[in-house]
């Protein structure tokens, strides 16, 4: 049996590590599915999108081969408005990696382990020691995981060709997980380009979106930011993407969406691995030009549209029937009714 307080936001056990990430990776694939059916993004930036959310779950399974065993220790999911693990919990990965060299040297031969764990189970027919466990999980962690494919706190996307119709040439892509709210946040930049070559400008361009686009902030005040550093470079269209929070047993903010969550669990109105996702999307397009500076030094500018907002949430039948009963004016609010996906069955017995 899996045990949740629900007033505690750190993964204490084995089954909570597993219960989890199962829960993130459905919720995740049922979204890409969604969002497709939807038509919330085209279909080149689906695809951007699920390289961004694979990072996220390649992180989160690290954390828990990291934490699975360990007793002095236990990941935590973020107090905020997030139910994604604490922009920490990733530092810590990150940091763990760059010893990786350091550490490995000091673990034990990954053969001798299991040639020590088989001879425990086969033929003296005894549990392996929590340590003995922690000490294999740790090995695991620092030989399989790799750095790279860790969501760190700004990533960057290639530069590509825009599809045809799209409102600029090319295409760009970030994601950032804010510091503030905790959430893993996804954007596209859509740009005209006006020097020779963009690969002799990329690492330019690379740095002034990693300088600017690395929290959460107005919309328009990122496009004019990158506007402005960038001469060469003409944005014509910049899409933000929130994902989260991820309403669970897990997350212990004071969203309302959360909140008839867990009090429909704690009153066995729905199950344990019950769920919801709100998404957000923010979108500016350039509504035309204007000049700045003075007489020598004027810099051809874009004039940004109003910000157009839009929420959405995503949750299985039941939940939504309890939100419609629980947070009405939440749901009225969204750009358009709750988005129904797949139950979520975890066998917890």
């Amino acid at each position: 049996m899996i045990v949740t307080p629900l007033d505690s936001a750190i993964l204490d056990s084995k089954e909570q590590y597993i219960f989890y990430h199962k829960m993130v990776d459905f919720v995740l694939k049922e979204l890409i599915v969604n969002i497709q059916r939807q038509n919330l993004c085209s279909s080149q930036e689906l695809v951007i999108f699920k390289q961004y959310t694979d990072l996220l779950l390649y992180s989160i399974e690290a954390m828990r081969v990291k934490y699975m065993y360990d007793e002095d220790d236990n990941m935590k999911i973020d107090l905020t408005e997030s139910g994604f693990p604490n922009y920490l919990e990733f530092r810590y990965l990150y940091n763990d990696l760059e010893l990786k060299k350091e550490y490995i040297s000091k673990l034990e031969n990954i053969e001798d382990l299991k040639e020590e764990f088989l001879d425990s189970l086969l033929r003296k027919k005894q549990k392996i020691k929590q340590r003995r466990l922690f000490q294999a999980s740790s090995v695991v962690y620092y030989n399989f995981v790799n750095q790279q494919y860790i969501f760190n706190r700004f990533v960057q996307g290639k530069i590509v060709e825009a599809p045809e119709n799209s409102p600029a040439d090319l295409l760009t892509s970030w994601s950032f997980y804010d510091v503030s709210d905790n959430r893993p946040y996804i954007c596209f930049m859509y740009f005209n380009f006006d020097g020779k070559r963009i690969e002799d400008y990329k690492d330019k361009l690379y740095a002034i979106l990693r300088e600017s686009g690395d929290r959460n902030m107005a919309l328009d005040t990122l496009a004019y930011n990158i506007d402005r550093k960038l001469p060469d470079v003409n944005p014509k269209y910049i899409k933000r993407i929130d994902l989260g929070p991820l309403h669970n047993v897990f997350a212990k903010d004071e969203n309302l969406i959360t909140h008839a969550i867990l009090e429909g669990i704690a009153k066995k109105e729905i199950p344990l691995e019950s769920y919801a996702l709100s998404f957000k999307t923010d979108e500016v397009f350039s509504g035309g030009t204007f000049k700045e500076g003075g007489f020598f030094s004027k810099q051809i500018l874009q004039k940004w549209n109003d910000v157009e907002h839009r929420k959405y949430v995503f949750a299985p039948h039941r939940i939504i029937q309890l939100l419609y009963n629980k947070t009405p004016e939440v749901l009225n609010k969204l750009a358009k009714e709750p988005i129904q996906t797949s139950d979520l069955k975890i066998d917890i017995t």
